[in-house]
């Protein structure tokens, strides 16, 4: 019999990282640690989290300080941060450690199993959070759901019913849906939707909710991986868009995506995740992607407004 997860680790105090260390924490302050380095760890451990107006003074370890192995490793952070969290990771992963990735994109498991074995690795994605980092303050109306577990759930394994229990002590939203690839795909249909848009547009949900040409190019996006992801033997339909419109009209109507975030911020966005990533499997399956490439474009282009000031 495996030990419940009572340990969790955090890599990534952003919007969704410090959202989820604060549930945690609330939960039991014991229970969660967050791993950062340098500058970061200095700021969160003088500082802590500020969430909904509360502080959480969650504690910090640096990745190269020895540590008891964690039970579950959320893994939050961006797309040009991963290489680096995955070797800031070691000394947190052990043999009962899970580790779960809330990132953006559908390749993060893979490579952080690469490194330590899909054997430690469950499927995860966050839809429906409206978390919104300002300054050192996160603040979120909706904590969405989870969705989680094995490739497939016909059967729910150990590790998946120890995550699941952890989430429902901790009153994490979660679901864990007969298909995690093709649940990965959605999200992925999602961001590279809503995402590049609201960054391309400087535009909130509320112009998503009420705005017929937002919708029209987060739309035309959506349907170009929707023709990828057939090629890649993933079936996505006008329904999955549909349930992404459900999801939509309950976010915080100010609330703002990750990579409007990055951009009002002066930061990296994750373009290359997204339209880059759609251009790449254009390529590869011979599939049109013009609206993927004009968002490619257009965003490098703002962040070369800024990034080139900051160097």
């Amino acid at each position: 019999m495996k030990p419940p997860v009572d340990t969790v680790s955090i890599i990534g105090a952003g919007a969704m990282g410090a959202a989820y260390a604060s549930i945690l924490h609330t939960m039991d302050p014991r229970c969660v640690t967050l791993i950062a380095g340098g500058e970061r760890f200095e700021r969160l451990s003088r500082e802590g989290l500020i969430v909904n107006g509360k502080h959480y003074p969650v504690p910090v370890v640096k990745p190269e300080d020895p540590r008891p192995p964690a039970g579950l490793i959320i893994v939050a952070v961006k797309h040009h941060q991963l290489d680096k969290a995955v070797r800031d990771l070691k000394n947190s992963v052990g043999e009962q450690t899970i580790a779960i990735s809330v990132m953006n994109g559908i390749e993060s498991e893979e490579q952080i199993g690469d490194a330590y074995g899909m054997d430690r690795v469950l499927y995860a994605v966050a839809v429906g959070i409206d978390a919104v980092k300002e300054g050192n303050a996160v603040t979120y109306t909706k904590q969405g759901r989870i969705f989680f577990g094995e490739r497939e759930n016909g059967v729910i394994t150990g590790r998946v019913r120890r995550v699941q229990e952890l989430f429902d002590r901790a009153g994490i939203v979660y679901e864990t849906p007969p298909d995690m690839i093709r649940i990965l795909w959605w999200k992925f249909m999602i961001n590279v939707g809503i995402n590049q848009a609201s960054a391309a547009l400087r535009a909130a949900y509320s112009v998503f909710q009420e705005s017929r040409e937002a919708q029209d190019l987060m739309e035309s996006a959506m349907r170009e991986v929707m023709a990828l992801a057939a090629k890649a033997g993933i079936r996505l339909t006008e329904e999955d868009i549909q349930n992404w419109y459900a999801v939509l009209a309950g976010l915080s109507p100010g609330g703002k995506t990750s990579m409007l975030q990055d951009v009002e911020a002066g930061r990296k966005t994750e373009v290359e995740m997204f339209a880059g990533k759609m251009i790449e499997l254009g390529r590869r399956y011979n599939v049109p992607t013009p609206v993927n490439q004009q968002l490619f474009e257009t965003i490098r282009q703002i962040e070369a407004s800024y990034l080139s000031k900051t160097g």
